[in-house]
C-alpha cells in the first residue's frame, strides 16, 4: 500500500470533522485527518486558560497594532488578546466583501469547536419541511424521525447539559443534569409562563457537562471556555472525539495541511484522493482513500468543491446542479431588549455559569401569523452590574470606592437569534484575481439579509420589550444594534441537501451527486437555517453520514 493511501480521508478538524474522525476510526478505518492550521494539544496549548485578565499584557483587551492587523476580527468582541492565536491572521488569508460579510474563522487543531458558544438545540419537522410548506428553496431530503436517533446518539456522548420542557418546536433530547437558572431568571420564567400559553424561558442545553464524563471533569463555572478548558468540561475537537478517535489506533493527524482540491477519476466517477499543500514548505502531496469526508467548516469546503474537477464541471465539483455557492446563510441577531430589575438586592450569583437562558421560537408556530416567514428565539441573561458601570463617570473619593466594592443593580437582556431564508443570489464565489499567502484564489462573499429579516427584527426588539414589561422589569428599552451576515458565525448552505441532483449538491445521505464517495456533513449542507443554534445537527448528520458510508463500502458501492 501507498504510504499516502487511507480508507478514509477528513478535511477538517472542527466540531462535524472531528466526529467524521472520530466515527470511521471507531469502524475501523485507516483515516488521516487534514488540517490546514497548527496543532494545539489539548490542555499543554490553552496557554492564557490559567491566566487572570490582570496577568495579560493589556488585560484581555486589544491594542492598536491588533486592529490594524484584523479589520475583521475587530468588527465584534472575537478581537482580543487572550485568544488571538485562535483566529485567522487576515493578512494571509483574506477574503472579498461584495458586501459586508463578518467571516471569523479558526485555522487550527479543534477549529471553532474551541471557540464556540456550546448552544446545543435539535431542529425540529416545523425546520425539516419549512421550505416545501412555505414553497423557499428546495425541500429537506430528511425528517426529523431520520436524524432523532442520531441526535440521541452524539448527545450521549458529546454531554449536553438541559432540562426536558416536552415543546413540539425544540425536541428534548438526551440531556445531563442542567445547569440552574439565577433567581432573577427564575422569577421572570415563572411570570412568562403564567402570562404567555407558548412563550417559555429555560436554562439554555449547553455543550458543558454536569457530571464527569469519559475522562473529562464536570464544569467548573469559571466561563472561560474559549481559552480552552483544561477540564475537557465542554465538547471540542481536543477533548472529546480527537482522544476517541486516537485510541483506535486509527488516526493520522497531519496539521499544516491546505486541501487544494479533490482529486476526481472520470472513468469511475468517483473522489479518488485529495492534493495537498504544506502550509509550512509550500510543497505538493496528494493522498488516496475510498471515502472522503469534507469538513472544513462551510465557505472552505465550498472554496474546495468549486477548486475541484474543473475540468469536469468548470464550476468545480458538485457544480452540476447549479446550487453549489448559494443559499449562503447565517442567524441574524443583535436585536432585543434590556431592562432593570427591582428588589432582589440581597442576591447574588455563586461562581461564573458558562451559559444563559433560552426562549425557544413562538412566532408563524401554533395558529401565529406574522407578515415574514419563519421565526426566532431568544439568548441572554440576568446578572447584577459589577465596578465598571461607574467608568464613565470618572469618580473618586472613598465613599465612590465603597460604593464599586457593591455589586450594582440586575438586569436582564434578551437577544434574538433569527432565522435567514436560504436566497439563491446569497452566494460565494472564486475570485482568481485575488491569492492568499499560498497563491490560491479566495472567496468573494455576496450576502445581505433582506426584506423578511428586517421585518422579523421589528419583531425580536418588540416581543422582547413586552415579555420584559410583562416580567415586570423596569426601564426596558429595546435595541437593534445592526448586523452584517456572518456575524451570527453561523455560516449554513452552499452545498445544500436536497432531493434532485438538478437543484442540489448533496443527497439524503449527504453525498455529492457527482461524487458518492465524497460526503459533505458541516454546515454547508445545511437547506434552510433554522433559528436553533446548528452545529448539534452537524454532529449528527456526521455521525449518521460515516454509518451509511461504511455500510456502502462494505457493500462495495463506493
Amino acid at each position: 500500500m501507498n504510504k499516502n493511501t487511507y480508507d478514509a480521508i477528513v478535511i477538517g478538524s472542527g466540531i462535524s470533522g472531528g466526529w467524521a474522525a472520530k466515527e470511521l476510526t471507531e469502524k475501523g478505518l485507516k483515516t488521516i485527518m487534514l488540517e490546514r492550521g497548527r496543532n494545539i494539544e489539548h490542555v499543554k496549548d490553552y496557554v492564557n486558560t490559567p491566566k487572570a485578565p490582570w496577568e495579560l499584557p493589556h488585560r484581555g483587551g486589544k491594542t492598536q497594532q491588533m486592529i490594524e492587523d484584523h479589520p475583521v476580527l475587530k468588527r465584534d468582541y472575537t478581537l482580543n488578546e487572550s485568544n488571538l492565536s485562535y483566529w485567522v491572521d487576515e493578512k494571509q488569508s483574506p477574503y472579498v466583501e461584495i458586501k459586508p460579510f463578518d467571516w471569523f474563522r479558526g485555522y487550527h487543531v479543534g477549529g471553532r469547536s474551541l471557540t464556540w458558544g456550546r448552544q446545543s438545540y435539535r431542529l425540529s419537522d416545523f425546520d425539516f419541511t419549512a421550505n416545501a410548506k412555505d414553497g423557499i428553496a428546495v425541500d429537506w431530503p430528511i425528517r426529523y424521525k431520520d436524524l432523532a436517533p442520531w441526535y440521541s446518539y452524539v448527545e450521549k456522548f458529546a454531554g449536553i447539559s438541559g432540562s426536558k420542557e416536552g415543546l413540539p418546536q425544540l425536541p428534548d433530547g438526551e440531556f445531563m443534569p442542567p445547569m440552574e437558572m439565577n433567581v432573577v431568571e427564575k422569577h421572570v420564567a415563572a411570570r412568562l409562563k403564567k402570562h404567555y400559553e407558548h412563550r417559555r424561558m429555560v436554562i439554555g442545553r449547553t455543550a458543558n457537562i454536569t457530571q464527569p464524563h469519559h475522562n473529562r471533569v464536570n464544569c467548573q463555572y469559571q466561563n472561560k471556555c474559549w481559552l480552552g478548558c483544561q477540564f475537557g468540561a465542554y465538547f471540542s475537537t481536543q477533548s472529546a472525539t480527537l482522544p476517541a478517535a486516537v485510541a483506535t489506533g486509527n488516526l493520522t493527524l497531519r496539521p499544516f495541511s491546505i486541501v487544494t482540491k479533490i482529486l476526481y477519476d472520470k472513468d469511475t466517477k468517483r473522489a479518488k484522493g485529495v492534493e495537498v499543500l504544506d502550509a509550512e514548505t509550500n510543497q505538493t502531496y496528494e493522498y488516496f482513500a475510498k471515502v472522503i469526508f469534507l469538513n472544513a467548516s462551510t465557505l472552505n469546503s465550498t472554496w474546495v468543491l468549486m477548486n475541484s474537477a474543473t475540468d469536469v464541471w468548470p464550476g468545480g465539483l458538485g457544480s452540476s446542479s447549479n446550487a453549489l455557492g448559494h443559499n449562503l446563510m447565517d442567524h441574524h441577531f443583535r436585536a432585543g431588549a434590556r431592562g432593570d430589575v427591582d428588589g432582589f438586592d440581597d442576591k447574588y450569583v455563586y461562581g461564573r455559569r458558562a451559559n444563559g437562558i433560552y426562549v425557544p421560537r413562538f412566532r408563524n408556530l401554533f395558529g401565529d401569523k406574522r407578515d415574514y416567514l419563519r421565526g426566532f428565539g431568544y439568548q441572554g441573561g440576568a446578572g447584577r452590574e459589577g465596578w465598571a458601570r461607574e467608568i464613565p463617570e470618572m469618580n473618586i473619593g472613598g465613599e465612590y470606592k465603597d460604593a464599586l466594592s457593591e455589586p450594582g443593580k440586575w438586569t436582564m437582556g434578551l437577544t434574538g437569534f433569527g432565522e435567514t431564508l436560504p436566497y439563491h443570489d446569497n452566494q460565494v464565489t472564486l475570485d482568481k484575481t485575488k491569492r492568499d499567502k499560498w497563491g490560491l484564489p479566495v472567496l468573494a462573499i455576496d450576502a445581505s439579509i433582506r426584506d423578511n429579516e428586517q421585518k422579523m427584527r421589528i419583531d425580536m426588539m418588540q416581543d422582547a420589550e413586552e415579555m420584559l414589561e410583562k416580567a415586570g422589569l423596569k426601564n426596558v428599552k429595546p435595541y437593534n444594534s445592526g448586523y452584517n451576515m456572518g456575524g451570527g458565525i453561523h455560516e449554513m448552505g452552499t452545498a445544500r441537501m436536497g432531493r434532485d441532483p438538478k437543484t442540489s449538491v448533496l443527497n439524503q445521505h449527504n453525498q455529492v451527486w457527482d461524487a458518492p464517495n465524497v460526503y459533505v456533513t458541516d454546515g454547508a449542507a445545511m437547506t434552510s437555517a433554522a433559528c436553533q443554534n446548528p452545529s448539534l445537527t452537524y454532529m449528527a448528520l456526521t455521525a449518521r453520514a460515516v454509518d451509511h458510508a461504511v455500510s456502502e463500502l462494505n457493500k462495495q458501492n463506493l
